[in-house]
């Protein structure tokens, strides 16, 4: 019964916060080809920059999505400077005060790298939305907290590691990162360039799963716990491409017994193929091997099946959609009780 409850209040939830298909009678087209026309701009002069994005756009939401397209498609992501300022948190974890002399210094030769290089970490990424934001008029927060990937915060939570936007448009906030919008750090630790929309105006209950804040009422309503985030199961950028949010197995770590079936649950915001639905694992010549799914349903976006575990052991499942992995766990089959 907790479950029923707790699942209907995640959908529930879903439709009292900002998400981007409050704006689904907006066509975009204006703003994104806006944001092209002044590709290259300089960062120089910030007030005329944005006039230049925003003088000729009718709505805040089109003003908006003009800023953050171009300062997606115009900024480097600067690794190199996260690494830095990652181990300066962890070596001064203890002494805020020392770091904080540190990141004084290393500030403004952050600046003059976003300034003249166009190269940034998730800072400034978010310091160029707000104030480009506040010169259109607009009212903009930056949102200091953690980001949750394969390697951060997936047992406990870490020191704060990531920095986000909340937008406010028509008297509603809205979430938004541009950092992970505007690319990716491959193998070779290079920044690839290619726009993720999924993290414009996203579902905040979607942005939680890979987004926990400082202070907590930027969760916009959204009841997550820190020990709930970093337990939960692994999202990637394609999940916010898919728009896909895990509701059941609500943790990464599951434990089941070998031939009873468990049941997997998704909100779906965008329409999705059942054909494509796929949950599947890796063996260690990496060959990949598909789970049955029984009973499956798409009923009023709500994606539902179950699977067995026919043998013991320990297994990385995936869920795969449009041959893309977008939501993940780790299953422990145990012998049936």
């Amino acid at each position: 019964m907790r479950l029923i409850i707790t699942i209907f209040f995640f959908i529930f939830t879903i439709q009292l916060n900002g998400q981007i298909s409050d704006f689904k009678n907006i066509d975009f087209t204006k703003a994104d080809n806006t944001a092209k026309l002044f590709h290259g701009e300089s960062l120089k002069n910030l007030p005329l920059l944005t006039y230049k994005l925003t003088s000729k756009l009718n709505t805040d939401v089109e003003k908006f999505r003009a800023i953050y397209i171009w300062v997606c498609n115009n900024i480097q992501n600067d690794y190199t400077g996260f690494l830095t300022i990652n181990r300066k948190r962890k070596k001064y974890k203890n002494n805020l005060v020392a770091y904080q002399k540190w990141h004084d210094n290393y500030r403004k030769k952050a600046f003059k790298l976003l300034l003249n290089k166009k190269r940034t970490i998730c800072t400034g990424y978010a310091y160029l939305i707000q104030q480009m934001s506040y010169i259109a008029g607009l009212k903009c927060k930056m949102i200091d907290g953690y980001g949750r990937n394969t390697i951060s915060n997936t047992d406990e939570l870490g020191i704060p590691n990531h920095t986000w936007n909340a937008i406010n448009l028509n008297n509603k906030w809205y979430l938004c990162d541009a950092t992970w919008a505007s690319g990716y750090i491959d193998e070779n630790f290079k920044f690839l360039k290619t726009y993720n929309n999924g993290y414009f105006l996203t579902s905040p209950l979607l942005f939680a799963k890979n987004h926990h804040p400082i202070d907590k009422k930027w969760l916009l309503g959204i009841h997550q716990t820190a020990d709930e985030f970093v337990s939960s199961p692994l999202v990637y950028d394609t999940t916010f491409e898919h728009k896909i949010i895990p509701i059941q197995p609500q943790s990464l770590y599951l434990e089941v017994e070998k031939n009873k079936p468990i049941t997997f649950q998704y909100k779906t915001i965008k329409s999705i193929n059942l054909k494509d639905v796929k949950l599947v694992y890796y063996t260690l010549n990496n060959s990949e091997r598909k789970l049955k799914l029984h009973n499956i349903s798409l009923i009023n976006n709500i994606l539902k099946f179950n699977t067995i575990f026919k043998k013991k052991g320990t297994y990385d499942i995936h869920l795969k959609t449009a041959s893309e992995i977008v939501v993940s766990y780790a299953v422990h089959v145990k012998k049936t009780i």
